[in-house]
């Protein structure tokens, strides 16, 4: 059933009323840029991190999670090898800071499950490395409780069977350190929720396979990403219409409740114009209708380099407000 325009306001002005849901928050993008130049580029050029500096304006607004991106290869150099000293020096300044003013932090390997474009699980790149990096980088983490561990960005284009045991195989690497921190867990296909049942083009559907995946403290959730345009890819400024949100979440949550999982809307977003604002409204009032088995969500995307795109929340040159961050407003604790 389609939701209208005033129904979907009604509905926005009681979310205001409830409780938000554990986890909200921001994709800060660009330590992960620079791919595709000359590798692994310059830093303070072709990527940077986001200064500690920059997520006072999100926690004042009422955020609590903040996703940094990053490359595997930068961080790992060489497969099985030690992490890079400096690049690791950046990224731990960032999270040690941001912790610190009592944020957390969601770590984003943001590699689509390849190294170097070889997607894990080839013979180049074997699982055992991928569980490697994440036991290094678990060591390095493990004490910040602050510290989320997300496995990877959205793996695509490889056997979900195979995403399974790979995730699984870092799953253990992780606990083996006596890493408590939570795991965020994406499926196959881009890990869309739209998709999460799709058979045509990533192969045996997420729905069957990742819930395999078992971590023996019973602290993962799954990372699902959702837009809300014609192609679920979030490139476009345009949303189907103003009940997409909640339709393309509907079938993942009641697999959710079935499978008794849970989960955090790793990213969602829509350009700023009246139809993705009550297709985003919709959206975050399921979760929250839904907190049983929603943890959170994460906006995408903030970063310092992002100039006019159309996602960003980045504020302005003048410091006004992006126009979705006024969507977000309802689902955000009181600024402190």
């Amino acid at each position: 059933m389609r939701i209208t325009i005033l129904a979907t306001l009604l509905l926005a002005a009681a979310t205001a009323h409830a409780a938000p849901l554990e986890w909200r928050g921001i994709s800060l993008s660009s330590a992960e840029w620079g791919e595709k130049l000359p590798f692994p580029g310059v830093y303070g050029k072709d990527y940077v991190y986001p200064s500690v500096a920059s997520t006072a304006y999100y926690q004042a607004k009422g955020m609590n999670l903040m996703r940094v991106g990053f490359r595997w290869e930068r961080l790992q150099p060489t497969l099985m090898g030690e992490l890079d000293a400096t690049e690791l020096g950046r990224l731990r300044e960032f999270v040690d800071g941001t912790t610190a003013r009592g944020l957390h932090v969601l770590l984003d390997p943001h590699n689509y499950a390849a190294y170097k474009e070889v997607h894990v699980g080839k013979p180049e790149v074997p699982i055992a490395a991928f569980a490697d990096f994440w036991r290094r980088l678990a060591l390095q983490f493990k004490d910040n409780p602050k510290v989320q561990f997300g496995l990877v960005n959205e793996p695509r284009n490889m056997p979900t069977e195979t995403w399974a045991d790979a995730a699984q195989a870092a799953v253990d690497a992780i606990r083996a350190t006596g890493a408590k921190n939570l795991i965020t867990l994406p499926g196959n296909g881009y890990t869309g929720a739209w998709s999460w049942f799709e058979s045509k083009w990533y192969g045996t559907p997420n729905a069957e396979v990742m819930g395999r995946v078992r971590d023996p403290l019973d602290h993962m959730v799954f990372e699902v990403h959702q837009y809300f345009d014609k192609d679920g890819s979030g490139t476009n400024a345009e949303c189907v219409s103003p009940s997409i949100g909640v339709e393309r979440l509907q079938r993942f949550t009641a697999w959710l409740k079935a499978n008794k999982k849970r989960a955090i809307l790793g990213e969602l977003g829509g350009g700023a114009n009246a139809v993705c604002e009550q297709a985003v409204n919709g959206a975050l009032m399921h979760l929250q209708a839904n907190a049983d088995v929603w943890a959170g969500w994460l906006w995408w995307a903030g970063g310092p380099t992002w100039g006019d795109y159309f996602l960003s929340l980045e504020p302005g040159a003048d410091g006004k407000d992006k126009p979705q961050m006024r969507w977000l407003q309802p689902f955000l604790r009181e600024a402190r």
